[in-house]
């Protein structure tokens, strides 16, 4: 903790802790799914792309760390989301089926092995040393941009469905404390390329907790996205009264948490979009709480 707080810097380091600490509890939300997966014995369909992107942007993040100097937190946090990040794709290789477990590799070796190994290669034989960070740093906005620019696509499923139920709250809450803690450690340091893309990410959060309000079922737990597409085509295929019971029971027995990146909602975009272009989304009905 020494090592990441600085008496030149009190502000910078403070916000740096706080954004080390939210990433910490952030990274390891994922970890029920991956509980349910180890005692069942199978991925249940869920996608590894979110996991195999989240690795890639820590390694980015670390790459550009160690290039600037003096940047502690982001090194550390990015570490561990590293370790957490490649524990998840081994555990989900291990229990996912063949077809799902090369495309995981492929993945991996596409983003993490080659496009990694590329922007090395350039960084370092093609870029001279004054230019390095800037050239790192855009890179590192660009992708966290694309990334934050994701939740647009849950808004439009949360508006479209008339339904908050699988948006929760405490998700899209800490999410945007992460923004901002990154938001200001960025700004006390002076670094636009950390500062720029949490400004989206505090906006995006912050409109997904006023819809939330806006679409919330009083009465009603808040509910996770299935970590299947069989959860909800069994649900959307029953009658009513099956399907108020499926959903009842999935919500005594859901995760509070489903993966995410660091300071994003690109899993669960990745899981809704997925679902949405499977089975198309339902007809609401009275009493009926829809698959989205």
């Amino acid at each position: 903790m020494a090592a990441l707080f600085s008496m030149v810097h009190p502000w910078a380091s403070a916000f740096g802790i706080l954004g080390n600490i939210i990433s910490f509890l952030v990274f390891l939300a994922p970890m029920p799914t991956f509980l349910r997966v180890y005692r069942k014995k199978s991925t249940e369909g869920f996608s590894s792309v979110p996991y195999v992107v989240a690795l890639f942007s820590c390694a980015l993040w670390i790459l550009y760390a160690l290039v600037k100097t003096n940047s502690s937190p982001l090194l550390t946090i990015n570490a561990f989301g590293c370790v957490v990040e490649s524990a998840y794709i081994l555990m989900y290789l291990i229990y996912a089926p063949r077809a799902a477990r090369l495309r995981t590799l492929a993945s991996f070796l596409l983003l993490n092995v080659a496009a990694f190994s590329l922007i090395v290669a350039v960084t370092v034989l093609l870029v001279p040393q004054p230019h390095r960070v800037k050239v790192l740093g855009s890179v590192c906005l660009a992708f966290s941009m694309a990334v934050f620019v994701a939740p647009l696509s849950v808004i439009f499923v949360v508006i479209k469905t008339k339904s908050a139920e699988y948006m929760p709250f405490s998700l899209s809450f800490f999410l945007t404390l992460s923004a901002v803690a990154w938001f200001f450690y960025g700004l006390f340091t002076k670094d636009i390329y950390v500062t720029l893309p949490n400004v989206g990410g505090f906006f995006f959060g912050v409109a997904q907790m006023t819809l939330y309000f806006c679409y919330r079922k009083p009465g009603t737990s808040a509910l996770v996205l299935p970590t299947s597409i069989d959860d909800v085509a069994d649900t959307a295929a029953a009658t009513e009264e099956a399907a108020d019971q499926a959903v009842a029971e999935m919500a005594a027995s859901s995760h509070p948490a489903v993966a995410m990146l660091t300071v994003s909602t690109l899993p669960v975009l990745a899981e809704l979009q997925k679902m949405e272009q499977e089975i198309g989304t339902p007809t609401p009905r009275k009493g009926y709480i829809k698959a989205f």
